[in-house]
């Protein structure tokens, strides 16, 4: 795209910003618009990743063709596959009459499914057959019926992390992220802050009738500093206040507003360094300078945990590595009963039979680490317990182990 269409259509949808990081998910989204192909944007949240659909289904042949959004964090578990595929009457509770789902509703047009990464597991199995198919099924029916749909997802999350954690099915990833479209966090794109404010901040003007705000250099270098962890819709919303409070407390709409840096200050929340604008890391870190430490620890004991699940089950198997000293032997880990999941791909290996003297001192070694480890482990479920006030659900939670787990750890210790 030249510079003259990108402009033509930054106007047209309202975008404000010159950052090479957003020009190229634009003219991305131009590019593949034409075609058919599963578009997945990704982007934390607030960044305005809900432009680029409607640029995609407004520029393909589907433009006359119904548009869905689709927030599929803000349904509820029970009845999302109603909502996607439709229910037949009396196939539930309260499903007085026959009705039809978005994927029906929008055939021959566009859908996009916000938040993609908070869709149930059995929905995402159902979302898979319609993009590979374009077959579903209606709640309550057993009639296969058919749509012509371009879908478009988007999320905030990280679908691998989700992936790998048993949350995101490995083959819908694969599938939805066809083309993928990163939208620049706000914090990424610094000299777009102001252009985005004094638009902001002229519209509430306008909207309002109140004075003019402008920025002095001080309070235009604040906020090019601030690292805006709810993105563009967090400095809207600082933009507005800013209007409303101090160009609102001016005589006349025709006086100028100059906000200085220490009026802004007081409208930015202070700025935490440690502060992620989305949950991207496995376990919540803690203040106390600790956590590096603690997570280390945690995670040898979990992988000890893991050890001794797949030694108890080697025994119930009644399998030695005498039976086969050379053989890997791939054996299917049986379903967990508890809320912790193992993820093993499902297998593991028996390892070659080592000698009975590296077997003794190895054994004596291990029996070392795993009393530290134990004692370490102790100390934190001991930490957390204190830290919540004897809540053990949330101590549990922090620690990254299911509340039944910390159950069993209490009794033993």
């Amino acid at each position: 795209m030249t510079g003259s269409e990108l402009q033509i259509l930054k106007n047209k949808y309202d975008i404000i910003g010159n950052d090479p990081q957003l020009n190229r998910a634009l003219e991305v989204a131009v590019a593949v618009a034409p075609t058919d192909i599963t578009v997945l944007i990704t982007g934390e949240s607030g960044v305005g990743k809900e432009n680029l659909p409607r640029i995609i289904h407004n520029n393909s042949r589907r433009k006359n063709g119904k548009y869905f959004a689709v927030n599929c964090g803000a349904i509820p578990e029970g009845t999302i596959d109603s909502e996607l595929f439709g229910h037949e009457k009396g196939s539930f509770t309260g499903a007085n009459e026959m009705r039809k789902g978005y994927f029906e509703e929008a055939d021959g047009g566009t859908l996009f499914l916000d938040e993609i990464g908070e869709m149930p597991l059995a929905s995402q199995a159902k979302l898979l057959r319609v993009l590979q198919s374009g077959e579903f099924i209606r709640v309550g029916s057993s009639k296969v019926l058919k749509t012509d749909v371009r879908v478009i997802a988007a999320t905030n999350v990280n679908l691998m992390h989700a992936v790998s954690k048993g949350k995101f099915r490995e083959d819908l990833y694969y599938r939805l992220n066809a083309v993928n479209i990163s939208m620049p966090a706000l914090r990424e794109r610094p000299a777009d802050i102001n252009l985005l404010f004094r638009k902001f901040a002229s519209d509430f003007s306008t909207r309002y009738g109140m004075a003019r705000v402008t920025l002095d250099e001080d309070a235009s270098i604040l906020l090019r500093r601030y690292r805006w962890p709810g993105n563009i819709r967090q400095l809207k919303n600082v933009a507005e206040t800013i209007t409303a409070i101090e160009a609102g407390a001016l005589a006349s709409p025709s006086e100028k507003c100059v906000i200085t840096a220490s009026i802004i200050s007081k409208y930015i929340p202070k700025d935490e360094p440690n502060l992620l604008p989305v949950k991207s890391s496995v376990w919540q870190e803690t203040t106390d300078g600790n956590s590096e430490r603690e997570a280390i620890i945690r995670t040898l004991f979990q992988l000890k945990q893991d050890v001794e699940y797949l030694k108890g089950i080697v025994a119930k198997a009644g399998l030695t590595d005498k039976a086969a000293p050379h053989l890997h032997t791939a054996i299917p880990m049986p379903e967990s009963t508890d809320n912790e999941a193992y993820n093993v791909d499902d297998k593991w290996i028996i390892q070659p039979e080592e000698d009975p003297e590296e077997q003794e001192a190895k054994a004596s070694s291990e029996e070392d680490e795993d009393m530290t480890v134990n004692s370490n482990y102790q100390a934190l479920i001991k930490k957390a317990l204190q830290k919540h006030n004897g809540n053990r659900k949330a101590a549990a939670e922090e620690l990254g182990i299911s509340e039944r787990t910390l159950y069993r750890k209490l009794k033993s210790m």
